[in-house]
């Protein structure tokens, strides 16, 4: 049994300064659904990237209005309430630089816990403020092949049932959704079960959440397919097309990881040509420096030293594949218990200060 609070589960339902009293309940190891941290296979580590002569390196947008920049910022995120802390005790400096996250809209992560009235009053709040909620359904059975962000819906019935309840929650108000990160990635890699049950039941439930969360008449899917350093695109179409990019809106590419908008496009826009051409969407969150090509290669997944925020969120990307760049991965938020970090998901205020700090 979960041991938060309602206003935990939700997130963001009280004002900051009523939040602040939370942050220990809120933040501590049991409170959160871990938004990254994922150890991935070898294949992702050391993959080859496509090359980036595929594609010209999109132009930096410079629209910043509702028509570019449509997400929600949620004013009570880890972001915004480690900036209150730092003014708190004076350090304006620090608050200075995570205001470079906590003004920028980013994934809220929906886990099993997270129920139909959170979902709902996290919708309810971006419509209020005449915007769009952008989320990441990361409940998956077997979520992270038990890995860093170990958890997930209990079974598939238990699965079908939570995706109801998101989409319930969703209702008729305007939401970006991506769906399970890493979910059709652990099938080609092998991390999950790639015959038999497994890999037939996954897929079904994938395809099933596509269809539930299109019923909703504003609500954008895109399926998550890795990131340029991870398989190769031609590894990926029958996969996808089972999990159900036919119904999908598009694709889902560099979630949680660091690989440049540059490398990100170029393995997008062939991943694009082979199912159907549908658009995708790129994690720029903390891609501005790259990935990190100096430590052990075991490790670059894991809040790699050097690392810088990347291009802000919006939708005027200036290529017509490419519908959006966003932040889905939430920068400052750790990927696991690495290089002094704490649980994945959780708060990491010098690394979030490094990713701003390096930004350009």
């Amino acid at each position: 049994m979960s041991t938060r609070t309602p206003a935990c589960r939700a997130g963001f339902a009280l004002p900051a300064v009523a939040f602040l009293l939370l942050l220990t309940a809120c933040t501590g190891p049991a409170a959160r659904d871990a938004s990254g941290g994922r150890d991935p296979s070898a294949a992702q580590r050391q993959g080859a990237a496509p090359s980036a002569a595929a594609a010209p390196a999109a132009p930096r947008p410079a629209a910043l209005g509702p028509e570019a920049v449509p997400y929600w910022v949620n004013p009570d995120g880890q972001a915004a309430l480690a900036v209150a802390g730092h003014l708190a005790e004076g350090r304006t400096a620090e608050a200075a630089l995570l205001r470079r996250i906590s003004t920028r809209p980013q994934a809220e992560w929906i886990g099993p816990d997270r129920s139909e009235d959170a979902i709902r009053t996290l919708t309810e709040a971006a419509t209020r403020a005449g915007r769009e909620a952008l989320l990441v359904l990361y409940a998956i059975p077997d979520r992270d092949c038990g890995q860093h962000s170990a958890g997930g819906a209990t079974d598939a019935a238990a699965y079908r049932d939570w995706v109801d309840g998101v989409a319930r929650g969703i209702g008729t108000r305007r939401a970006t959704v991506v769906l399970e990160p890493d979910a059709v990635m652990h099938v080609v890699d092998g991390c999950t079960e790639s015959g038999g049950r497994l890999r037939g039941e996954r897929f079904e439930l994938l395809r099933d959440a596509v269809r539930r969360l299109k019923l909703q008449p504003a609500t954008t899917v895109y399926l998550d397919a890795g990131n340029a350093g991870w398989g190769a695109p031609a590894d990926l179409r029958l996969p996808l097309q089972e999990a159900g990019i036919a119904e999908a809106d598009g694709f889902a590419v560099n979630v949680s990881n660091f690989r440049t908008t540059e490398e990100s496009t170029a393995y997008g826009r062939q991943l694009s040509a082979l199912v159907g051409g549908k658009p995708f969407v790129i994690d720029t969150s903390r891609n501005g420096n790259g990935p990190d090509t100096q430590g052990d290669p075991a490790e670059s997944w894991c809040n790699p030293p050097g690392r810088a925020l990347g291009a802000p969120p919006t939708r005027s990307t200036g290529d017509p594949l490419v519908a959006a760049h966003l932040w889905i991965k939430r920068p400052g938020e750790s990927d696991g218990p690495c290089r002094g970090g704490p649980k994945a998901g959780e708060w990491f205020d010098a690394y979030a200060r490094e990713l701003a700090g390096n930004a350009r």
